[in-house]
């Protein structure tokens, strides 16, 4: 039996999604907990491995199993194991053929930015902080450039493992609520750091550091060096995972 799951959780106190020897993770955290509730060793794949530091309100994963269980005892006997910051949201038993990472056909990535002299004592390590004034009219003339199936060299981490650096950005969005500055980004999928990495040109873009068609001159020379800096992990949340109308998770 195959079990799909939708999670939630604060990246601040975790090495990233993946399992790693000594180190806190949201998978082995996973891992246990459901592994007590099916009574019996569990894996886990996801749909994005998130990095360190950085969050999610719409990461899906799966399961195989030969427990039988209600839908609902994954998830309360799940949540039961699990640290406060990480929370199983819905679960679904699905086809053989499901696969939370393979099946997708597009990431929806938000990044915050608290745009104002001080941060917040509330939420420094939910949202990126810039003091400086940002003006999301010029961001969103940069982001246009970034929008639709480029190369996206300029854009990822020096130890990304994808074939291809080959991405279909379908939307690249940016809105303003009051000092909150919001970044949304869909494409059919992401390379390692490549929304922190836009999130870095757009904010210097947005502080009057360059002008918009610099994202067209980084995109274009295919060089991770020319781009800006790395934005911080704590503004970044995978909020959505989109998977073929035959998988309904509606």
């Amino acid at each position: 039996m195959r079990i799909a799951l939708g999670l939630e959780y604060k990246g601040n106190s975790y090495y990233g999604w993946q399992r790693q020897a000594k180190l806190p993770s949201i998978q082995f955290h996973v891992e246990e907990a459901l592994s007590k509730v099916a009574d019996h060793s569990i894996k886990v794949f996801c749909a994005g491995r998130t990095d360190i530091g950085v969050h999610a309100k719409g990461q899906v994963i799966h399961f195989d199993t030969v427990a039988k269980r209600k839908l609902d005892a994954w998830i309360l006997g799940g949540n039961s194991y699990l640290p406060c910051d990480i929370r199983i949201r819905w679960a679904k038993q699905v086809t053989d053929d499901f696969h939370a990472r393979f099946s997708a056909i597009a990431r929806n990535y938000r990044y915050l930015i608290h745009n104002c002299k001080t941060h917040s004592a509330i939420l420094h390590d939910l949202i990126a902080w810039h003091p400086k004034s940002l003006d999301e009219k010029l961001m969103q003339k940069a982001a246009r450039y970034l929008i639709g199936e480029h190369d996206f060299s300029s854009f990822r981490g020096c130890d990304c493992q994808s074939k291809s650096p080959m991405r279909n950005v379908h939307y690249l969005n940016i809105k303003r609520s009051g000092k909150l500055i919001i970044i949304d980004i869909k494409a059919n999928a992401f390379l390692l750091h490549m929304v922190r990495n836009i999130a870095g040109l757009l904010i210097a873009i947005g502080e009057g550091k360059q002008q918009p068609i610099w994202a067209k001159q980084v995109l274009e020379s295919c060089d991770r060096k020319v781009a800006g800096v790395t934005a911080p992990a704590c503004g970044l949340y995978l909020t959505k995972v989109y998977y073929p109308d035959k998988y309904d998770f509606s």
